[in-house]
C-alpha cells in the first residue's frame, strides 16, 4: 500500500544547517518502497528553490514539486480570489516578495491602493510597517492575511521570534483578529497539499512533524495521520497538556520507517 507522507522542515529534517540524525535514510527507504513525499514548511524567509537546494546540498534529494511553503500557498490562495484590479501591501522579506510576484499577483507599496496585506516573517519589522499596514485596514478596508502562526522558528541551541510577532502587532493596532491565516494547520494548506500535490486520500496521508498547534493540529483536523517527533519544539510533557495528540509519536524521523512496518502488519 502507498502512503504518503507530509514532512515539516526545520525541527524535523533539520535544524538550522545540521540534518537530524537518520532522516536522509528515512526519506530514502521510504521512495524505495514506493510512498510519495512532500516537504511542507511554513517558514516565509526563504523560497521553495532555496529549500530545494538546502535538502540536496545535506543529502536528501528532492524536486521542487516536492516542496511546499507558506509563501506558495499564500499566493495560490490569494491567485483564486482576487480580481485583476486588486492589489497587495507585503509586510515580508525578499522570498515573499519574489513568490508572490511569481503568481502574477499585483504587488504596491502604497498601502492605501492595498486590497490585501500579507503579513510574513519579517526580520526588518518596524513601526512604519505597522503603520502602513494600520492604514491599508483604516483607508481601504483590507484584508489581513498572514503566511503562517508560528509564534517561533526553532533554531540550533533554541528558538527565535517567527511570523506571530507582525500578527500580534496588528491585532493590537487593529483591535480585530487576522482575517486569514495560511500554512499550517489551515485547511486550504492541508486539501492543497493531499489533493493538488500528493492527490490521495487523507487517510493514507501522515503529517510528520515537531510541532502540535500546527503540524499535528492539521493532521487531526483534516482527516490525516499525525506523527509528533520529539527533535523541535515539542516535550512529552507538552503532549499531555495540549487539546492536539498525534496518532503517533517518536523520538525522531529516523523511526519512521519502523512506524511503516507497523503500519502495515496491524
Amino acid at each position: 500500500m502507498v502512503n504518503g507522507y507530509i514532512f515539516d522542515l526545520d525541527g524535523t529534517i533539520y535544524l538550522d544547517n545540521q540534518l537530524i540524525d537518520g532522516a536522509a535514510e528515512a526519506i530514502r527507504c521510504l521512495r524505495e518502497r514506493g510512498d510519495k513525499i512532500v516537504f511542507l514548511t511554513n517558514k516565509s524567509i526563504s523560497t521553495r528553490y532555496d529549500y530545494l537546494t538546502k535538502l540536496n546540498n545535506l543529502g536528501i534529494g528532492a524536486n521542487i514539486q516536492e516542496i511546499i511553503n507558506s509563501n506558495y500557498i499564500t499566493a495560490k490562495y490569494l491567485k483564486q480570489r482576487m480580481s485583476k484590479t486588486d492589489a497587495v501591501f507585503i509586510i515580508g522579506e525578499e522570498a515573499l516578495f519574489e513568490e508572490i510576484a511569481d503568481e502574477n499577483i499585483t504587488i504596491t507599496d502604497d498601502p492605501k491602493k492595498a486590497n490585501y496585506v500579507i503579513l510574513g516573517w519579517d526580520r526588518m519589522f518596524n513601526y512604519e510597517k505597522i503603520n502602513s499596514a494600520y492604514q491599508a485596514w483604516v483607508h481601504n478596508q483590507a484584508t489581513f492575511v498572514a503566511t503562517n502562526p508560528d509564534r517561533t522558528c526553532p533554531v540550533y541551541g533554541g528558538q527565535i521570534p517567527d511570523c506571530a510577532a507582525m500578527i500580534g502587532a496588528l491585532e493590537g493596532v487593529t483591535g480585530q483578529s487576522i482575517d486569514l491565516i495560511m500554512g499550517k494547520p489551515s485547511k486550504f494548506a492541508a486539501n492543497f497539499v493531499v489533493n493538488e500535490v500528493l492527490k490521495m486520500d487523507p487517510s493514507k496521508c501522515f503529517m510528520v512533524g515537531d510541532r502540535l498547534e500546527t503540524d499535528i493540529r492539521m493532521g487531526n483536523e483534516n482527516g490525516l495521520n499525525s506523527v509528533l517527533v520529539l527533535t523541535g519544539i515539542t516535550t512529552l510533557d507538552m503532549i499531555k497538556e495540549s487539546e492536539y495528540k498525534p496518532t503517533y509519536t517518536l523520538e525522531s524521523i529516523k523511526d519512521i520507517v519502523d512506524m511503516k512496518n507497523m503500519i502495515s502488519s496491524g
